[in-house]
């Protein structure tokens, strides 16, 4: 396209609001470009973690829990709740934690298929097992010191580890049906949930023999002991703390809680801590009173891609859809993981008049939901690591994928019939529809891209961006911009491709670990009919509003 036919089609794009407007016969026009930009405030305040899984209590008293989104292990105070990070990322990534009879720490890294050991504080780390895709429990023998670790979700295996690290993990059983949080009990036997069976079960390492002991949950996360005859199981899926008699099987609900529960753990004093992963939550029950007390939690999990209208801005959590009230900052629930088993692991969100479009790099789909009956109508499968999705008015979707460098517009029976409108691109990561009809993407090699939404060669709105994710159009028609290695929003003009801050110094950015794609968590951008700009934060999951200055 010719820099002059460019630059009109950028300044139609500007005037489009306006001319809608006086064309409705509006009294009020949209609001015009800010002299500057107030400070950020938190519309949803920081939490820790991004996601949080196992928990132990170590020799020292010390409550550990594991982040796998955000690839460290956390030390949470067992008293005031404050939390910091405790073995930092990449390495500290762990789904599961597990204390050795001597103080010995090991834990899961989950996405890299690795298990880590060190035998104190100061001691160095060693990789005891690797190559285990979805290696996901363990656990110590606190009699003799052996470790035991199970794969689940990218494998379905039970391993002897061993410790030394010159010996290959020692096969102990497969095809058991996702054995998750286990302990092993005073006899040398695992205690712990088939996740996909909805049973607990024990497991002799010796010869693989295998018990049930309770069946009839919905979706058994993890199980321990409490050295007074029960098993201690937490339900993904229903949110409910069950104590097993191991004598009986019986099950009682000590108490109910919210679903997405990932794991638990008992300290020497009786108090058991659980674990939410979609609410960045760690819980204490004392079991003799029925005491909840949470010790620290936020409103949202890990807020990536996210879409605003009205007074409403809905947010892919990654471990949730949310919906968030702009008028007051109340957070509520569209999804949760697990308590609905459609739900993909949400990244970015896309908006139409009658569908959001939830996408997921990780599972490969993209979920439609009816924004009526917040019901899914269709996934879409076998995606290659999309980020972005856009439902159109006319049913078709429009998905950017980023292992193909390319925007297809997907429609017809079960959207088989694909067209692509633009292909490479350098990775393409969050889209929006523009006011001219045009589809604009962030490219993470630094461009703001126009791509026409009948197909054709993709053109530099702007360029020289440092990893640019998140986009928004403003209603006078800029675009704005998350610039996530700059930890900066920037406002560009489509007409002549201009930049200036809106906000900078963002706790944007989130690392991702060994083997993941760069733009790992999209920072998602999202401005209001008033101008006000949202962007989520994945340093510290909190959501924060920019306003206009004027």
């Amino acid at each position: 396209m010719p820099i002059s036919l460019r630059r009109r089609t950028a300044a139609f794009a500007l005037a489009v609001p306006a001319l809608l407007a006086a064309l409705a016969g509006c009294s009020t026009a949209p609001p015009t470009r800010p002299a500057a930009w107030s400070a950020p405030e938190a519309l949803v305040q920081p939490s820790a973690f991004a996601g949080v899984h196992g928990l132990a209590v170590d020799r020292q008293g010390r409550l550990l829990a594991g982040s796998v989104v955000g690839n460290s292990m956390w030390e949470v105070d067992r008293r005031t709740g404050q939390a910091r990070v405790f073995i930092a990322a990449p390495e500290g990534q762990a789904d599961d934690i597990a204390v050795g009879p001597r103080g010995e720490l090991a834990w899961t890294n989950y996405l890299m298929g690795m298990l880590r050991y060190r035998e104190s504080d100061g001691a160095p780390m060693r990789v005891l097992a690797k190559d285990l895709p979805g290696l996901n429990s363990l656990d110590f023998d606190r009699r003799n010191g052996k470790l035991y670790a199970s794969q689940v979700f990218l494998g379905d295996a039970l391993w002897k580890i061993d410790r030394t690290g010159q010996q290959p993990p020692r096969l102990i059983k497969k095809d058991m049906g996702g054995f998750n949080g286990f302990e092993v009990g005073p006899d040398g036997w695992l205690y712990g949930p088939l996740w996909f069976k909805g049973q607990v079960v024990k497991i002799n390492p010796a010869n693989g023999a295998m018990t049930v002991i309770a069946d009839g949950f919905q979706i058994p996360a993890a199980a321990n002991l409490d050295g007074k005859g029960n098993l201690w199981v937490v339900d993904a899926r229903s949110g409910e703390l069950v104590r097993v008699e191991l004598a009986t099987g019986r099950k009682t609900v000590a108490k109910q809680l919210t679903p997405s529960l990932d794991n638990l753990a008992i300290a020497p004093d009786g108090t058991i801590y659980v674990s939410n992963m979609a609410n960045n939550a760690v819980d204490a029950f004392n079991p003799a009173t029925g005491e909840l007390r949470r010790l620290t939690g936020g409103a949202v999990a890990v807020p990536a891609g996210m879409k605003t209208e009205g007074d409403k801005l809905w947010v892919a959590d990654v471990f949730g859809f949310r919906e968030v009230d702009l008028k007051t900052g109340a957070v509520s629930d569209i999804f949760r993981m697990q308590r609905e088993p459609e739900l993909e692991y949400p990244f970015a969100v896309g908006l139409s008049k009658t569908r959001f479009a939830l996408s997921s790099w990780f599972t490969g789909t993209a979920q439609l939901v009816d924004r009526a009956t917040r019901k899914t109508t269709a996934v879409i499968h076998g995606l290659k690591a999309p980020y972005d999705a856009i439902p159109l008015e006319d049913g078709s979707v429009v998905v950017a994928e980023i292992a193909t460098g390319s925007i297809t517009r997907a429609s017809g029976d079960k959207y088989a019939t694909r067209q692509v409108l633009a292909s490479g691109i350098q990775g393409p990561v969050q889209m929006v529809l523009g006011a001219d009809g045009a589809i604009y993407v962030t490219e993470a090699a630094g461009r703001l891209l126009r791509v026409p939404l009948a197909g054709g060669a993709p053109v530099a709105v702007a360029q020289g961006l440092a990893m640019p994710e998140g986009l928004a159009q403003t209603p006078w028609g800029s675009f704005i911009v998350a610039e996530s290695a700059a930890k900066r929003l920037v406002e560009i003009n489509p007409a002549d491709g201009s930049k200036r801050t809106v906000a900078e110094n963002l706790p944007i950015g989130l690392a991702a670990g060994p083997g993941l794609p760069p733009p790992y968590v999209p920072t998602g951008v999202a401005v209001g009919a008033d101008g006000s700009v949202y962007v989520s934060a994945d340093l510290n999951n909190a959501i924060y509003r920019i306003r206009p200055a004027r």
